[in-house]
């Protein structure tokens, strides 16, 4: 579904496009609907939004709706990541417009870069992108952990 690596502007009112690929598939699968909301799980430093299809986003809500009321993690989670989110649409120029509040978490700035991530992608600033992948790529032994997972 989402692979590869996009570079794209942000617009003086806060909108992306989105990538061709992207844009086909989430026409095509869910009317051009989809969910931002920010990565709660993101270390400091690489702090990200992510974007998934609408009925991803169903799922994954689904399963956050399961976890118990009277775990603190649970809930501060549920707090974060659903209470974050915003249900968007592709305009008919295929651009969304992302919210002060989620261009604020993620510190993005005019240059974006959108990570495929399989059923979803993440929305990056170019310049945190790059560092973060400086790094990742230096560090590149702690993967041998994961396994063979190039055939």
């Amino acid at each position: 579904m989402f692979r590869g690596t996009h570079r794209h502007s942000l617009d003086s009112k806060g909108r992306m496009n989105v990538p061709a690929r992207f844009r086909d598939w989430l026409s095509a699968h869910c009317d051009g609907q989809l969910v931002v909301t920010i990565d709660a799980q993101s270390q400091k430093g690489e702090r990200c939004l992510v974007a998934y299809p609408l009925p991803t986003w169903e799922k994954v809500e689904r399963r956050i709706a399961e976890l118990p009321s009277n775990n603190p993690a649970a809930r501060q989670f549920q707090r974060l990541f659903v209470g974050q989110s915003e249900e968007l649409r592709l305009d008919a120029q295929a651009r969304i417009l992302l919210s002060p509040n989620l261009r604020k978490f993620a510190e993005l700035d005019k240059e974006l870069v959108l990570v495929g991530q399989i059923d979803k992608f993440e929305i990056w600033d170019a310049a945190r992108w790059d560092a973060c992948q400086e790094t990742w790529l230096s560090n590149a032994d702690g993967f041998a952990s994961l396994g063979d997972l190039i055939l």
